[in-house]
């Protein structure tokens, strides 16, 4: 696997010279549908920031003011400066690569980004070494508020040690929120050790079940989607390779919270937004179901009513009901209890 680690940094760190280089349609992303202050912080970004980025989505979840971020595989650092301007000037942004020639870019642009920004000192700081042990870089237990990472884990062949960790440094109530490149079945072991395929956030994508087992064996009971985007791969040499499966890039939003259950439960919980989520004065999508329009109530799952009461979330609603009743299933109606005239009785 070790040879794996290896190809990955050979490819972003010496054969990729900017996304032009791409092969796939994989690892790249337009601005198109990006919160409005993603999009004008990265205005301020800097060119050579900008053109070596390989990302596939927009992990930067809102209500960051402040908070402690992690970005993991942070490349040469985009995501990093955008999330330092949002978590404002008493925030912090820790960005981790293995890839010094990413870094290198990272860190010459770090004085010039945090002067755009108006601030009187840079706010990040970057750190070579592997995302699979944060441990090693320092990173504590339990003192990140949000982790971002920008289809990066697709590329390591230790992801649930990546999820482990996450979980470690995660505060309670802290959250996952993260782009990558999804498959919709498990890629044969000769076609993920191909060096191309892999770089290119192919081989290594996570058959979405797996996903979940990994998550649920790191700590994190459920999750939710934020957007599924279904692509093809642009390219008839790998097509020919990979064309058996589909692609998919996918924002995910996990939280650590260990009252979460490993399905939807109903208890008869409800839920109202306050509208007070800068930018969403009218509504807030919390997840691609979840559509809150402010100051309608709303059914919610006990998993969700946690999600919102028991994180940075919570002051932007309301959370009404607890867990002494359960109802069953959440979204499943009920059978009449006159459904049928024959049966058994017990």
């Amino acid at each position: 696997m070790n040879e794996i680690v290896e190809q990955v940094k050979e490819y972003y760190g010496k054969v990729l010279d900017g996304t032009k280089d791409l092969k796939t349609k994989a690892c790249c992303c337009s601005s198109t549908g990006l919160p409005k202050e993603v999009r004008e912080t990265l205005s301020l970004i800097d060119d050579e920031i900008v053109t070596h980025y390989y990302g596939c989505g927009s992990p930067i979840p809102p209500l960051l003011e402040g908070m402690t971020v992690l970005d993991l595989g942070c490349g040469t650092g985009r995501d990093v400066y955008v999330a330092s301007k949002l978590v404002g000037e008493k925030g912090h942004v820790i960005g981790v690569d293995m890839t010094q020639e990413q870094l290198d870019i990272a860190l010459r642009h770090e004085e010039e980004q945090y002067k755009r920004f108006g601030y009187r000192a840079s706010n990040v700081e970057f750190k070579k070494g592997y995302i699979e042990d944060l441990k090693s870089l320092g990173i504590a237990d339990n003192s990140i508020d949000v982790v971002i990472s920008n289809c990066v884990i697709n590329l390591s062949p230790y992801k649930q040690q990546i999820f482990n960790e996450i979980w470690r440094v995660l505060k309670p109530g802290g959250e996952l929120y993260f782009s990558d490149v999804f498959t919709d079945r498990r890629i044969p072991d000769e076609l993920y050790a191909d060096p191309v395929l892999h770089g290119e956030c192919i081989s290594g994508a996570m058959y979405f079940e797996d996903f979940r087992r990994m998550l649920n064996k790191a700590g994190f009971m459920d999750f939710v989607y934020m957007s599924i985007r279904n692509f093809d791969l642009g390219n008839e040499a790998i097509e020919e390779k990979v064309g058996f499966a589909h692609f998919s890039e996918r924002t995910v939003r996990v939280f650590k919270l260990t009252d979460l259950e490993d399905a939807c439960e109903d208890y008869g919980q409800a839920a109202v937004y306050r509208g007070t989520i800068s930018g969403h004065p009218h509504a807030f999508d919390f997840d691609m179901n979840n559509h809150f329009v402010t100051g309608k109530p709303m059914l919610v799952s006990g998993n969700l009513a946690s999600m919102l009461s028991e994180t940075r979330y919570a002051p932007a609603f309301t959370v009404y009901g607890d867990r002494s009743v359960h109802f069953g299933p959440f979204g499943v109606t009920p059978v009449a209890d006159n459904a049928g005239d024959n049966g058994c009785c017990c």
